[in-house]
């Protein structure tokens, strides 16, 4: 193609767009068929000649050439949300949603302003939709879910939510190990735990240690995010060295940690009657763990499946709540819960004082002893390998 050629096809986008601001829909097609078989291969081009068939009321045709445009760039924002909006005034919002969604997908990070309404508006659409389908969807399986066990109940209450497009699927996401066939359980049932009626019996003498700790040792509750100066903090940048979250550890990386246990030797001496994770130089952690009034801990997720963590509340001056996947719960004196911390989850200390918690990790019951020899040396092999 001659620059002259080019060049004439450039001037009639403008003399279409010229025509469009006159509300000439006509002449605006006519001179964008012509900058088109001038460039065939520009979808820009193509979207103009789509806008001026909307302009003309031919809904299906403009269609027709935004899908010419998306053979060509298929990830074009503007002709995804363009196309998003013709299909939802030629069949309705549930039409639509679908390609409102495909259209925001490929939204870029900073909108320019002209787009910023149509995308929120696509979003409204998707929303709405989402809506609509989880209350019909609800409304069609409730009689069926009269024969479910209460346990089947959640997890399909949980999968409605994801179906209808609401909800995200949380997923096992470790940072370290992922051990396989092991279920995305976001809080373990207590049944599992035989021991734990033993852990929340011992609320109080726990809670009396943790006092004297906080007196005599206050000083070595340290921040629990502690990245070093040039490291990529992400979602860290408000905690990272801030004491507003702080731990005071018993166990550390399979360590035990002599004067925290000299200082509270009851609970020591109970936790070692559990069973933690035993991984040299990984586990078994646990720690008292404090957060500040009105402080947040952002969506995280843990090392590995191959352990769960368990949680006691010991000091709980107020409303205090805690996200495991799409599961939340608010934390009470007295019970304390298992949950896997593979999948992403975050807390909050709603309260205008000081929480504190017990955490500490143990094996996951779906492991047999072997597994858990086995998973142990694998760890130490990978250790040795890479010379730590």
């Amino acid at each position: 193609m001659s620059s002259t050629t080019a060049q004439q096809a450039v001037d009639l986008v403008r003399a279409v767009q010229g025509a469009l601001t006159r509300g000439d829909g006509r002449t605006a097609l006519r001179l964008a068929q012509e900058a088109e078989a001038a460039l065939p291969r520009d979808a820009d081009i193509k979207l103009q000649k789509a806008l001026a068939q909307r302009v003309l009321g031919d809904l299906a045709g403009a269609i027709a050439t935004i899908d010419d445009a998306l053979a060509i760039e298929p990830y074009h924002f503007v002709a995804l949300l363009s196309k998003a909006s013709l299909v939802e005034r030629l069949s309705g919002e549930r039409a639509a949603a679908v390609h409102y969604r495909n259209a925001l997908a490929a939204a870029p990070h900073d909108l320019p302003g002209p787009l910023q309404a149509p995308a929120e508006h696509g979003r409204q659409v998707i929303q709405r939709t989402d809506a609509a389908l989880e209350a019909h969807l609800r409304a069609r399986t409730a009689e069926v879910q009269a024969d479910c066990t209460a346990q089947g109940r959640k997890r399909f209450e949980e999968s409605v939510g994801i179906f209808s497009g609401r909800a995200p699927a949380y997923v096992q996401q470790p940072l370290y190990l992922h051990y396989p066939r092991l279920p995305a359980i976001p809080f373990y049932e207590r049944e599992q735990f035989p021991w734990l009626a033993e852990l929340e019996a011992a609320t109080d003498t726990i809670r009396g240690e943790l006092d004297g700790a906080l007196a005599q040792a206050g000083d070595d509750f340290a921040p629990y995010i502690q990245y070093p100066k040039g490291a990529p903090v992400n979602q860290w940048g408000e905690l990272n060295h801030n004491r507003r979250w702080s731990s005071f550890f018993l166990w550390r990386d399979g360590e035990r940690q002599g004067q925290a246990c000299a200082l509270c030797p009851k609970t020591a001496a109970l936790l070692e009657s559990l069973p933690m994770a035993d991984q040299p130089g990984f586990a078994p952690t646990a720690m008292f763990s404090a957060l500040d009034a009105k402080t947040h801990i952002p969506p995280h997720t843990g090392s590995t499946n191959v352990r769960l963590l368990c949680h006691l509340p010991l000091i709980l001056p107020g409303p205090a709540r805690f996200r495991v996947g799409g599961e939340t719960r608010e934390w009470k004196m007295g019970e304390a819960w298992v949950f896997d911390d593979t999948i992403e989850h975050e807390a909050w200390n709603d309260a205008d004082q000081l929480r504190v918690i017990l955490i500490f990790d143990v094996w996951n019951p779906l492991l047999d002893e072997g597994e858990r020899a086995l998973v142990t040396a694998m760890l130490a092999a990978k250790k040795e390998f890479f010379g730590g």
